[in-house]
């Protein structure tokens, strides 16, 4: 989401638990920054000098109490302890990197401006150790932060602004991803569909109309507003509407149509004084293609070699689970429509494509998809190696052979390719994907236009960044096991 700030100086901050536990993260993240400072500068004085009383060494002991305060300073001048960057995204990271990329590199200077000769062993390992332990602790914080809010705690209590599907499909994201710490606790529809008789959307209530937005807040003791795309809010309403926020220091946030297809493409650009949305087209094809392709490939050779004895231990399982062949080998829709035949480790029994029309009845799944929560095909070892995607693995010679890409959409059966709509053949432009957004956001739990929004999302904003930030997630998406069947 587009946040717009609100929180000028002297606007009073809303009561509430929120500001509580947000205090109390920003008070850990300094203790943290300045703990990571310390330690950082007592390892590189010890390993750069030997005789710590010796009396060259003093002006490195005071540069060493100095180092957590300067680093918090630096870290607070990089804006690493503002809300909206805590918690969720890369950007917190950034600005730590940044901050720790700024301080040496002021650093440098200053000692090249007054020539003073520092111990370059004792910098190069300070300050880069110091930004390193940082990022560490920091994402052990973040960790910590998303337990806590799988638990409902440390959450932001928010008005939803929009039509009831809007609001509803929010809704239902925020439930399912509560890592967000979005918890939507009140509604506000258009003055159409504010009907007293329908009083909630999924358990939230409705608590008016559009005119009545900071009467919920109060109501409901929210700290953000979502607004939703809707045509009634035009430029001239959404102004007003933050004025009305403003007075209580409720943030608000903007959530357009467009950022659903063109997020990290889009950026603002002021002409003639009007602040116009440029959207740049996705990048399908070129150099950074290519340097997606080369490290797919050299990847997914480099993991076959690492991975081998764990191919023959469970090759053997499956074969002593189940009479059958170890591999599962299916034709899949690759780039473009191409066909491809995809390998997969067993874990039906022999012949399940034959019972599928049997079990048809028994598809759990909307769409185009057939999924069977405890489908009667799957053989004991096949149940945990899907559990874990064990099963997966056998794709890295799909990724080596150029059929498949490590990250990418999920590869589809040229049947569920036949039911597809012009829309959902967006997902064909690129090859599909041995893990991807689908894989980290929930697996087989998804909904089928749940499967689609992620897949086009990805299309639409690929990236190398998000590339790593996937198969980052995936590690743990794996480790719990949910959502898997």
């Amino acid at each position: 989401m587009a946040v717009i700030e609100q929180r000028r100086a002297g606007a009073p901050a809303p009561p509430g638990p929120r500001r509580d536990w947000m205090r109390g993260y920003v008070r850990r993240l300094v203790a943290a920054d300045f703990c990571c400072g310390a330690v950082a500068g007592v390892f590189a004085l010890d390993l750069r000098f030997a005789d710590l009383l010796a009396p060259f060494v003093l002006p490195y002991l005071l540069i060493t109490v100095a180092l957590p305060f300067v680093w918090v300073s630096a870290a607070a001048l990089a804006r690493c302890y503002e809300p909206r960057f805590l918690g969720l995204g890369s950007e917190e990271f950034r600005r730590v990197f940044s901050a720790g990329l700024l301080l040496t590199t002021a650093v440098a200077i200053l000692a090249y401006a007054t020539k003073t000769d520092l111990a370059r062993g004792y910098v190069a390992v300070a300050l880069p150790g110091m930004t390193l332990l940082t990022l560490a602790a920091r994402f052990a914080l973040r960790k910590r932060l998303h337990r806590l809010r799988r638990s409902g705690r440390c959450m932001r209590r928010v008005v939803a602004v929009g039509h009831r599907d809007a609001v509803r499909a929010l809704l239902r994201q925020f439930r399912r991803e509560r890592h967000h710490g979005m918890q939507v606790v009140a509604a506000c529809l258009p003055a159409g569909q504010a009907n007293p008789e329908v009083g909630d959307i999924d358990g939230c209530p409705v608590l008016g109309d559009f005119g009545m937005v900071t009467e919920a807040v109060r109501r409901a003791g929210a700290d953000t507003v979502a607004v939703l795309a809707c045509p009634e809010l035009d430029g001239t309403a959404l102004r007003r509407l933050t004025w009305r926020l403003e007075r209580t220091g409720t943030e608000l946030c903007v959530a357009p149509a467009l950022m659903e297809v063109a997020g990290p493409r889009t950026t603002i650009r002021p002409v003639a004084g009007l602040p116009l949305l440029h959207v740049e087209h996705p990048e399908l094809a070129g150099a950074r293609k290519l340097v997606k392709e080369v490290v797919d490939r050299i990847a997914a050779v480099a993991a076959l070699a690492l991975l081998a004895p764990l191919f023959a231990v469970i090759a053997v399982l499956v074969r002593a689970g189940s009479p059958g062949p170890a591999f599962f080998r299916q034709v899949r829709v690759g780039k473009d429509g191409r066909l491809f035949t995809l390998v997969k480790f067993r874990t039906m029994v022999v012949g399940a494509e034959t019972l599928k029309a049997e079990l048809a009845q028994r598809n759990e799944h909307d769409g185009v998809l057939f999924k069977i929560r405890r489908d009667p095909r799957i053989t004991p070892v096949g149940g945990w190696l899907r559990r874990y995607s064990l099963d997966e693995l056998p794709q890295l010679c799909n990724v080596a052979l150029g059929h498949m890409s490590l990250v990418g959409p999920r590869p589809p059966l040229p049947e569920e390719v036949a039911r597809y709509g012009d829309d959902v053949r967006r997902r064909l432009v690129v090859k599909p994907g041995l893990t991807g957004l689908w894989q980290v956001s929930g697996r087989s739990d998804l909904s089928w236009e749940e499967s689609v929004r992620l897949d086009l999302r990805y299309v639409e904003n690929w990236s190398l960044t998000l590339d790593l930030q996937i198969l980052w997630k995936t590690w743990s998406a794996v480790a719990r096991g949910s959502g898997a069947y």
